[in-house]
């Protein structure tokens, strides 16, 4: 119970970021792998939601290096964007 509560609550925070674009790119994340994550990958993901959007957008996109606290397979998978969906 306590996974899924904790689940909900970091759903509403990717969605909730400030701006719209940091809402589909932290939100979409979310949404892609957060049924998949382990105990281990939602306490990265907690902690991750702390860092400003400029610099999450900034990392996803390669724009700025990624810090080593923040490097491997979470980051691999935000950075891959094909979960921000596109509306044409």
């Amino acid at each position: 119970m306590e996974r899924e509560i904790r689940l909900k609550r970091l759903g509403f925070r990717s969605w909730h970021r400030g701006t719209k674009e940091a809402d589909l790119m932290v939100g979409g994340f979310f949404d892609a792998y957060a049924t998949r994550w382990s105990d281990a990958e939602i306490d990265w993901f907690e902690a991750f939601l702390e860092e400003q959007d400029v610099d999450i957008m900034a990392w996803a996109m390669g724009a700025a290096a990624v810090p080593a606290r923040w490097q491997g397979q979470m980051m691999d998978d935000l950075k891959t964007l094909t979960y921000v969906p596109i509306q044409q």
